[in-house]
């Protein structure tokens, strides 16, 4: 397997900044960065243009991850060149939040194969139920296949989304990758490092991921009682104080659910993921210590399987709100799991509005909020 990384500072960028890739002749790119290199599509067409044999994947961000950390403004191109494991990308236009599961059922139908090995998957990050689309995935491409990606976002804006894959760029595409065979190398992790706080409330009426009471009161008059002067910065700052989805009575927090609309002639709150009546939410927040922690520990939990030797990627896909609290330490979580890694691994990634990944290898794959999902890509010789 062979990788390479560049960096492109502006969506200007003359074509012979492409030429690490070209001469890496990859089969597919992962491309991350700022909203602007999504909006103009001669973005695209150049990379195209350079890399005529190779699938093009990718989506917008709220920051993108590269070797020396967190930038803003920025394309991250990584390209993998397989020896023997066969990739096909898909895509399937999102016509509302209602169709998450039909289209995560069109791309888990599209890829489903008996050697497919693992999906790799970028949904836009606004309208959409990300927690749908994971289940339909599933339920069409097999329960026993890892899921792993994200949201595309557009900083703490909340406005403009973008994917870009199988030939197509668009703010309402969901795109994906399989990746086929016995020769590929595939692990991954997920933590979030958040602290639950204030008592727990009972989710009384709600429709799949639009939030319309708890405790018989509106969820949103509930929510901003909570949040006092942050209330103002709504929906932005609900992602500073995320909900925890009970478990089921043992008192740690399991799923974690951010906010990405407020509807205040409804009174209801809009999440990245599915909840449930009769379930209980409770808030969270966090400091930075945890956080790196917790993106330490995501690290350690994908590289716990790392069987092969020789270049590999390390795909970290973590949530806006974790940056917005670390703030000016961001970089840490990036450097905590750089450090598990070592140089061996290509660092890459962004960060999204929803995070995708089993909890760990074995268990169910499923929408995460507020967590460090680490990705490991590589290929048995």
């Amino acid at each position: 397997m062979q990788i390479e990384r560049i960096i492109l500072e502006s969506p200007g960028f003359d074509a012979s900044a492409l030429a690490p890739l070209q001469s890496c002749a990859p089969g597919l790119v992962l491309a991350f960065g700022a909203p602007a290199y999504f909006e103009d599509a001669a973005v695209a067409g150049r990379i195209r243009a350079a890399l005529p044999d190779a699938a093009l994947l990718g989506c917008s961000t709220a920051g993108e991850i590269g070797p020396d950390g967190v930038g803003d403004g920025r394309l991250v191109l990584v390209g993998l060149k397989f020896q023997a494991v066969p990739v096909r990308t898909v895509s399937t236009p999102l016509s509302g939040m209602e169709d998450s599961r039909a289209a995560g059922e069109r791309i888990g139908a599209a890829l489903a194969g008996p050697d497919l090995a693992a999906v790799l998957v970028f949904g836009p990050g606004l309208a959409i139920n990300g927690s749908e689309l994971v289940e339909g995935i599933t339920a069409r491409a097999g329960a026993s296949v890892p899921v792993t990606g994200g949201l595309a976002g557009d900083g703490s804006a909340f406005r403009h989304t973008w994917t870009l894959g199988a030939g197509q760029r668009g703010e309402a595409l969901v795109v994906a990758a399989g990746f086929y065979g016995e020769r590929l190398a595939f692990s991954h992790g997920s933590f979030g490092g958040w602290k639950p706080f204030g008592p727990e409330r009972l989710v009384t009426r709600c429709t799949g991921n639009v939030l319309f009471e708890l405790d018989g009161q509106p969820a949103l008059a509930t929510y901003e009682r909570y949040l006092g002067e942050y209330a103002r910065d709504l929906p932005a700052s609900g992602l500073l104080f995320p909900f925890a989805i009970d478990d089921g009575g043992t008192g740690s927090p399991g799923l974690i659910r951010t906010i990405l609309g407020v509807d205040r002639e409804a009174g209801s709150l809009t999440l990245a993921g599915s909840v449930s009546e009769g379930c209980r939410l409770r808030l969270m927040h966090a400091n930075t210590d945890g956080l790196v922690d917790g993106a330490e520990s995501a690290a350690e939990a994908a590289c716990a399987v790392r069987p092969v030797p020789g270049p590999s990627l390390a795909l970290l896909v973590s949530c806006v709100g974790r940056r917005l609290v670390m703030g000016e330490r961001v970089d840490e979580e990036v450097e905590a799991v750089g450090a598990i890694f070592g140089p061996q691994a290509i660092l890459a990634g962004f960060y999204s509005y929803g995070e995708i990944s089993p909890f760990a290898p074995g268990t169910a794959c499923r929408l995460h909020n507020q967590t460090m999902t680490v990705t490991w890509i590589g290929e048995h010789g």
